[in-house]
């Protein structure tokens, strides 16, 4: 079926959220045209401070999430490649650990940047890239742009105001210049959430309930062996939702499309909101409470052998048109995203009201540990 959703706009934080991409893109539009040189390493907005790297692994893909992102993705520029090149990008990582080292331990704004790299990064640098980061197939549905999608390099800013976000992007971007330039990046915000509780997504439903537990993150999102360990992957989607016809629906047909509660979260056969979802329960008709094309059975884990990913989604808002959701999961292997995504693209209840325009995939180097820089290891 042809996606022809409508999309309402009602975020009143729109013009804050532009702003913060609007802000950071200014220092690399031209910067290709700067000859890479030792890179300074941008200052610390509040002081010294010395933000450990979790076992070696960057931060902002297993922590809470804070209510405002940026997702920035850059090709390099043409005369980077080759050992040449490969130092220039050794140099820009290395002055962006220290800037990321410097951000203090308890930063109030909580800010992060994570940062991956795409399969072409390593040809262009002459180098092996990971066996599993490839480009992701077709799927049914898919209405995707290229201008909209994929990348060299990903950084996933996060931070509780924008201010803080775009400060941090901004001083990352402009170590940048001479090596990077801009592809396409996405501004996203969560809505008002009380601490501990679940993000809504613009349809109104929590979205991360069935995110792994810290233990399951250890087997299904980390990398735990060989030359990759401690990186992990992100695939992105930019996804258009039709919020107007979507809400135009009974709750009870909203609710049998996403296979959960819309108040509080919880699965069709009742109980609270991280119940595990029945696949198998009945009304007493002998019909199942799940259906067949329901988001969440389509979904579930039970499929893909107990494998999860680490959803980390924000909602975006670009205008009356483009509205929806940006997806970001960190995986141990994105053919779990394939699987998953084929299902879906196929059989979910929930298509008419999507539209896939933009994807991408990235390795997310390791982080820093004692001397080491991000992606030390690999790079």
């Amino acid at each position: 079926m042809q996606w022809t959703g409508r999309v309402r706009s009602a975020s009143p934080g729109r013009r804050t959220l532009l702003g913060i991409g609007l802000t950071a893109m200014g220092t690399v539009v031209a910067g290709c045209q700067r000859a890479p040189g030792p890179a300074p390493a941008p200052a610390p907005a509040h002081g010294p401070g010395r933000t450990p790297s979790p076992e070696g692994r960057q931060r902002g893909v297993s922590e809470p999430q804070p209510p405002y992102a940026l997702v920035l993705s850059y090709d390099l520029c043409p005369g980077i490649h080759g050992p040449e090149g490969r130092r220039a990008v050794r140099r820009m990582l290395a002055a962006w650990t220290r800037a990321l080292r410097d951000l203090p331990a308890d930063d109030r704004d909580r800010r992060t940047a994570t940062v991956g790299v795409g399969r072409n990064l390593f040809a262009r640098l002459g180098l092996h890239a990971p066996q599993a980061l490839r480009e992701l197939p077709a799927f049914a549905g898919d209405r995707l742009r290229p201008e909209d999608g994929g990348g060299d390099v990903c950084v996933q800013v996060c931070a509780r105001t924008p201010d803080a976000v775009g400060e941090l992007a901004r001083g990352l971007e402009r170590v940048g210049a001479g090596i990077l330039r801009p592809r396409w990046r996405q501004a996203g915000f969560l809505p008002a959430t009380r601490p501990g509780q679940t993000p809504r997504n613009l349809l109104g439903f929590k979205d991360g309930t069935a995110n792994p537990t810290v233990a399951e993150a250890a087997r299904w999102v980390w990398l735990g062996s060989g030359p990759y360990r401690r990186g992990t992957y992100l695939v992105v989607r930019r996804i258009r939702l039709a919020t107007g016809e979507f809400a135009e629906l009974p709750v009870e047909r909203q609710e049998r499309i996403i296979g959960r509660h819309k108040d509080g979260g919880g699965p069709l056969q009742g109980g609270p909101e991280h119940t595990e979802a029945d696949l198998f329960a009945k009304t007493p008709q002998g019909r199942y409470l799940l259906p067949a094309d329901a988001h969440v059975r389509l979904a579930h884990p039970r499929f893909d052998g107990g494998a999860r990913m680490m959803r980390r989604g924000y909602s975006y808002d670009n205008g009356p048109d483009d509205r929806g959701l940006l997806f970001l999961a960190y995986l141990a292997d994105p053919e779990l995203f394939v699987r998953v995504q084929r299902r879906l693209a196929a059989h979910d209840a929930l298509n008419p009201y999507v539209e896939h325009y933009g994807s991408a995939v990235f390795y997310v180097l390791p982080g820093w540990s004692g001397k080491e820089v991000l992606g030390g290891t690999v790079l």
